[in-house]
């Protein structure tokens, strides 16, 4: 009964997201209690993070992902290995789920959700560097540079969930990690956000007791500190680029990196201090950037990653330390406005595979030169959120207003000031 429950609350939160944007006020408010419920919030998620996830993860799982795994490339694919596409999706999509994947497994709807989901994980972990599996990943041999990204993602979900994603695996799985994320050492990191990815890496090594490169680590978190440029942002490079990486990679994976090499010893806590405010910072703007109507700043590059771009917010309430105006509700309900809004059924293939877009499916000249359909599983990193249990007042608390909600509803709200570290 529980479980037939679940599935007729995620069926109709999934149509609640199809239902045009131009239905009126009072149709909003009279739908606005339902919307507004917490348990619909959170089974709306979990109903989301599963629709993305099960494509990828039950056919890498069956070693499928190869050979079922209908890929789109960008109309200006700028010629780079075309194999890097099904590491894309797989190392993406982990980085995201793996905290909810880190939750007990219970008898619940969404504890078999989550039992399903993490069986399979695993496989496709093993598949991943089983260079006789079928699904054997693109580690980067040749001149593609691309493994060296979804490779720290895989890194990442590692360090967020070690119990439930390193440790269970063979003593031969892991060897074969610790084997490929040392020979990927060959791809030099561009000076840019990707400086992170390999900094990752090696801070994932060396939370296992394994070698490090430490220069790729300590020339990371030097080059990103002296980006900064003020308030909360830092340029991604010498010049500053107006868009969604600081989100995407950059206070994220510096704060994970700095996590691990000061509890090594290896870094200050200072740093970790300071790089920890920027990114809450970061994320006051994050959270202003929604609107009343749950749509949200789109700028700059790679904008078909949706809703990966708030990671930073997300993260920030996964552990608790969201800026002390920001209630986590308001965190919830704004970002489940943005999520029924474009995660309408269009936004997916008819196969579930989501397309290269932003909302539906037909926006994919918005495709950068780089991006396929695996790239696009970067949106899971707003699943973090899922790791807080379903009583912890993230998901628990009542409705509550986001800041441009009460702001253009006439209703009192926090002034902004810059910051000066």
């Amino acid at each position: 009964m529980q479980r037939r429950n679940f599935l007729r609350l995620s069926s109709l939160l999934g149509l609640a997201g199809s239902i045009p944007f131009s239905r009126s006020v009072a149709a909003e408010k009279e739908n606005a209690s339902s919307l507004a419920a917490p348990a619909n919030d959170r089974a709306y998620w979990v109903s989301l993070l599963d629709k993305i996830a099960t494509p990828v993860l039950l056919n890498m799982s069956k070693g499928e992902l190869r050979k079922n795994m209908p890929v789109e490339y960008s109309a200006t694919w700028d010629g780079r290995n075309k194999q890097v596409a099904y590491m894309e999706a797989f190392g993406r999509l982990i980085g995201g789920i793996a905290p909810f994947l880190a939750l007990p497994v219970d008898g619940t709807a969404e504890g078999k959700v989550r039992a399903r989901l993490l069986k399979q994980t695993q496989e496709s972990l093993a598949h991943s560097v089983d260079p006789e599996s079928p699904d054997y990943l693109f580690w980067g041999e040749g001149k593609t540079a691309q493994p060296l990204v979804d490779a720290a993602h895989i890194a990442q979900a590692f360090l967020y969930a070690p119990d439930a994603l390193w440790k269970p695996l063979d003593e031969k799985t892991k060897q074969h990690y610790i084997h490929e994320f040392k020979t990927i050492r060959r791809i030099k990191p561009f000076k840019s956000n990707w400086l992170l990815f390999a900094a990752i890496i090696e801070s994932f090594l060396l939370s296992i007791g394994e070698d490090i490169d430490a220069s790729r680590i300590d020339n990371a978190i030097d080059q990103v500190n002296q980006w900064y440029v003020g308030d909360g942002w830092y340029s991604d490079g010498d010049q500053f680029h107006f868009d969604h990486y600081n989100g995407f990679v950059m206070h994220p994976m510096l704060v994970d990196v700095l996590r691990v090499n000061v509890a090594h010893g290896r870094r200050t806590a200072k740093e970790y201090e300071t790089a920890y405010k920027r990114m809450q910072r970061y994320a006051s703007f994050q959270e202003r950037y929604i609107s009343p109507e749950g749509s949200y700043l789109v700028v700059g590059r790679s904008s078909t990653y949706r809703v990966g771009a708030f990671q930073p917010l997300v993260k920030l309430a996964l552990e608790q330390k969201l800026p002390k105006e920001i209630q986590p509700a308001q965190v919830r309900c704004a970002l489940s406005r943005v999520m029924r809004r474009m995660f309408i059924p269009s936004t997916f293939t008819k196969t579930g595979w989501l397309t290269m877009g932003l909302v539906g499916g037909a926006q994919a000249d918005l495709a950068d030169y780089y991006s396929n359909t695996g790239s696009m599983y970067v949106t899971s990193l707003v699943f973090l959120a899922l790791g807080l249990p379903v009583t912890d007042a993230f998901w628990s608390a009542p409705f509550t207003e986001w800041t441009q909600l009460k702001a253009w509803s006439g209703k009192p709200f926090p002034k902004d000031y810059a910051v000066g570290y």
